[in-house]
């Protein structure tokens, strides 16, 4: 109702408070901030506080007509957009010939535009031509959670309020007041969770009090952790600890077990990035604990992982999960996708370090950056840098080339998923890679490309290097390579043993076109 309600906000409503008394406002505002932090509601305490026929120091009196007609919602000088709905050009013509007309019963017209990250850039260019010149009857209040969304042009002409995240503390105080309000049984713990599962949106936690209210007048633990869905979890940390004690079949079976439930595998990834993170915030200090949400019997797994990990490896399994979850959107199989990042998970080490994208281990990234570091700080001293000269050691003689034994190897199992990596990185080198089949012997890594044209188009591009680049990241070595032409392969002669690497592809469902090329 007024600006002594708004929770955690003082830098804000101070200021508002202020300048409604003094009578110097200005034309445009923009609130921004995470959801449920106050800005529409601070939008509206300012639109009538604005106009209200009897100001106390900046707030609304609540009694004039002009403060209950804001209340109820009737007041035609208060106008409220909402931007996702009304985001064309037409719709801010409308407005602009609005603004045009003097207010009907107040002294500003105000315009609270919810959502305005949400306009087209159409709209925005004509929203800014009212707000270069806005009339002096006009206010206008913009409320967003992507400020990054709006132009800054827009963002220019407006006075900037930057809404945070209300303080947990605060919160419990607001939950435990409304409940002795409304006649609840609302227990401390309770209170608390309700405040940590709504990460700082007052809104969010008395929608979650009031689902709370619905199951019982006698709210505790376990009357949110039902109602808040934060039951029944045991699956993450089946998961996890799998994932821990380098267990890939039994993470890989609890994942099927839930793609067989339809479980949303996404969002599985998520959660698993969160209690991952869980773990990390119980590693980085004791008094973190406040920063976990979670039931009791969750925190005491949580913390037994904790116990039997370093923070490495939980860093590098947060980066793996992060990455799936990225690739997620692009993946035709998530069940296929979430079983190579549980693999990947439990053979990850932190001497060999996760892969990115551009196949560059950031183990090694770390240690490109200490040597920066340390160049740095020896020239801010003044010291010459010079390089450390080593004896030259003379090179290893070559070794010869393993013949191949057609009897010992067989078709590389992974080719497939090998294939959907490069199909994802360089989809133009992908195609050339049909019908293909490989091999790995020793250090030796051998291709055959289905046509004598992928084998010469390898020999003239830097698609050779790109697929070295892709194959030495995916196993964290550095391989020699061999190509192959199928059309090189002579299928009379038994002995080459070329022709069982075809033999047993073709085995594994991978078929080898085979093309005469004149």
């Amino acid at each position: 109702m007024s600006f002594d309600d708004v929770v955690s906000q003082p830098h804000i409503t101070t200021t508002l408070r202020n300048q409604i008394s003094a009578g110097k406002t200005a034309h445009a505002y923009l609130f921004t901030g995470s959801r449920g932090t106050g800005k529409t509601t601070c939008a509206r305490i300012f639109a009538k506080a604005v106009n209200c026929l009897s100001p106390k120091d900046g707030e609304p009196c609540l009694e004039c007509e002009i403060c209950k007609n804001a209340d109820a919602g009737t007041l035609p000088d208060i106008i409220e957009i909402d931007a996702a709905s009304n985001s064309r050009v037409d719709d801010i013509r409308e407005l602009r010939e609005g603004v045009s007309y003097t207010p009907e019963l107040c002294k500003y017209k105000v315009y609270i535009i919810d959502e305005v990250h949400m306009l087209s850039p159409g709209a925005f260019n004509a929203l800014l031509k009212t707000m270069e010149e806005p009339p002096p009857h006009v206010k206008f209040i913009l409320a967003t959670t992507e400020v990054h969304k709006v132009p800054s042009t827009i963002v220019s002409r407006c006075q900037h309020f930057d809404f945070h995240r209300i303080k947990t503390e605060d919160i419990v105080s607001r939950l435990s007041y409304i409940a002795g309000e409304e006649n609840l049984s609302l227990d401390g713990e309770a209170a608390a969770l309700i405040a940590r599962l709504s990460d700082g949106g007052m809104r969010d936690a008395l929608s979650l009090l009031d689902q709370c209210a619905a199951y019982s007048d006698k709210i505790d633990i376990n009357t949110v952790s039902a109602a808040a869905g934060i039951a029944g979890r045991d699956h993450l940390f089946d998961i996890l600890e799998a994932v821990l004690a380098r267990d890939a079949a039994a993470a890989i079976r609890k994942i099927d077990e839930l793609y067989e439930k339809s479980k949303d595998l996404a969002v599985l990834c998520s959660e698993l990035i969160t209690q991952m993170r869980n773990i990390m915030i119980l590693m980085s200090g004791r008094d973190a604990r406040d920063l976990i949400v979670c039931l009791p019997e969750e925190l005491e797994r949580l913390e037994k992982m904790a116990a039997g990990t370093d923070i490495d490896t939980v860093l590098g399994l947060i980066s793996i999960l992060q990455q799936c979850s990225e690739r997620f959107p692009r993946s035709a199989n998530k069940c296929i996708e979430l079983e190579m990042c549980a693999v990947r998970m439990c053979s990850y080490s932190p001497a060999k370090g996760t892969v990115s994208a551009s196949g560059v281990s950031d183990r090694a990234v770390s240690n490109l950056m200490d040597r920066l570091t340390r160049l740095e700080q020896a020239m801010a001293s003044g010291v010459p840098v010079t390089e450390e000269k080593k004896p030259i050691a003379p090179p290893p003689p070559p070794k010869p080339l393993k013949k191949f034994d057609p009897n010992n190897y067989t078709p590389l199992e992974e080719w497939k998923e090998l294939l959907g990596i490069i199909n994802e990185k360089a989809p133009a080198l992908g195609s050339f890679l049909t019908n293909s089949a490989a091999c790995i012997e020793g250090d030796m890594f051998y291709l055959i490309v289905a046509s004598d044209v992928a084998l010469r188009k390898f020999k003239r591009s830097n698609d050779s290097a790109k697929l070295k680049e892709i194959v030495n990241g995916y196993y964290g070595k550095s391989f020699g390579f061999m190509l192959y032409s199928s059309h090189d392969v002579d299928m009379e002669d038994q002995d080459n043993p070329i022709n069982e690497i075809i033999k047993r592809a073709k085995s594994n469902n991978v078929e080898v076109e085979i093309k005469n090329q004149n």
